[in-house]
């Protein structure tokens, strides 16, 4: 759907985009993150052809955004921050003209319109000036003119800011829908929101990627382990035997007020989710659970982490998601055998993880 390869974007000294690397799948909803400065925006107006790249290409469709401009555009619905509308007209009149600009065939024009309007909901101001409308209209405003035309791929920048609670669970609901249809990319600053609507996370720091998957797997390899907290309803005489048959890394016990009840806190590998077990070894115990809570780390908390100036999350991520990927390609030893692994695919990874402890020495001192 979307390729961008190995982007660059300087401006004299200054490099915005560093060597940028992705590819956007269709029928997702992709969030787009990145603090002040690290390159977000100027990476939508490449990918949209507002601006040139210094090197590397975009694809669109497969259309190269500078080479085939009209044909990869034609696949795009854009909404910036600032919404592009013409205050003077009217809400039907500014449609029309989008319409227009967007070669929509003239005997489809007025339908196209009337769903969009109806999608939006902004039927009602049809015939109002934009310059009398609040800020939620236009914004409204702002999404149809995206949306017109059904192009495959929708580009959202900040589409919420300044807009009420009301108006944000709205147009939230309104991204939803839009990606049963289309392939999302959002662009906010609002990790609540990022986390609520999006299939997909990408997190970009100094103009280079440093995460890519789902806000749930990002958690999990950054916290590196899964941790559950129970209160049970029991004595440690009862429970210490039942835990001990679990396959977990730690177990930790912690009084509680009431002297009947004990909170538990059992710690696992990343990729092993106890619960079940922990549910049947209790009950065989008789020891009922009054409370259970699996530890995860927030969107808020990974995006912190791995912006940080220092870089050290970024490269702990790297490093769980090549762990996790060799997990993924384990093959049984006899086909291990028979394909093998080249010294030089070993000489490979052996001088890269030398590097990383390297560095995590001197992230350490």
């Amino acid at each position: 759907m979307i390729e961008v390869k190995n982007l660059v974007k300087r401006y004299g000294d200054h490099v915005a985009v560093k060597n940028l690397s992705f590819t956007v799948e269709e029928g997702q909803i992709y969030g787009f993150l990145g603090p002040n400065g690290a390159g977000k925006s100027t990476t939508m107006n490449i990918i949209t052809g507002y601006l040139a790249s210094t090197e590397g290409e975009v694809l669109i469709n497969g259309h190269n955004i500078l080479e085939e401009p009209e044909e990869a555009k034609k696949c795009i619905g854009y909404l910036p921050e600032l919404p592009p509308v013409y205050t003077d007209m009217t809400v039907l009149e500014y449609l029309k003209f989008v319409a227009e600009l967007k070669k929509i065939p003239k005997d489809q024009r007025k339908k196209q319109i009337l769903e969009v309007m109806n999608l939006v909901k902004i039927t009602d101001m049809q015939n109002r000036l934009i310059k009398n409308l609040s800020k939620g209209y236009r914004q409204r405003v702002g999404l149809a003119q995206a949306v017109l035309g059904y192009p495959p791929i929708i580009i959202l920048d900040e589409p919420t800011v300044g807009l009420d609670p009301k108006q944000i669970i709205e147009i939230r609901d309104l991204i939803k829908s839009l990606g049963k249809k289309h392939t999302v990319i959002l662009s906010s600053h609002i990790l609540s929101e990022v986390s609520a609507v999006c299939d997909y996370v990408m997190i970009i720091a100094k103009g280079q990627l440093v995460a890519s998957d789902t806000p749930e797997n990002l958690s999990k390899l950054m916290l590196g382990s899964n941790t559950v907290t129970c209160t049970v309803h029991g004595t440690r005489k009862q429970l210490v035997p039942a835990l001990n048959a679990l396959d977990a890394k730690e177990i930790q016990y912690e009084n509680t007020p009431n002297e009947e009840q004990i909170k538990v806190k059992i710690t696992t590998e990343k990729d092993k989710d106890i619960r079940e077990e922990l549910f049947y070894a209790l009950a065989k115990a008789n020891c009922p659970i009054l409370e259970l809570t699996s530890s995860s780390m927030s969107l808020e908390d990974v995006f912190l982490e791995l912006t940080d100036d220092s870089g050290k999350a970024a490269r702990k991520l790297k490093k769980a998601e090549k762990e996790q990927l060799k997990q993924k390609e384990c093959e049984p030893e006899a086909d291990k055998t028979a394909v093998g692994e080249t010294s030089e695919e070993k000489s490979t990874d052996a001088a890269e993880s030398a590097a990383e402890t390297k560095q995590e020495e001197g992230d350490a001192q």
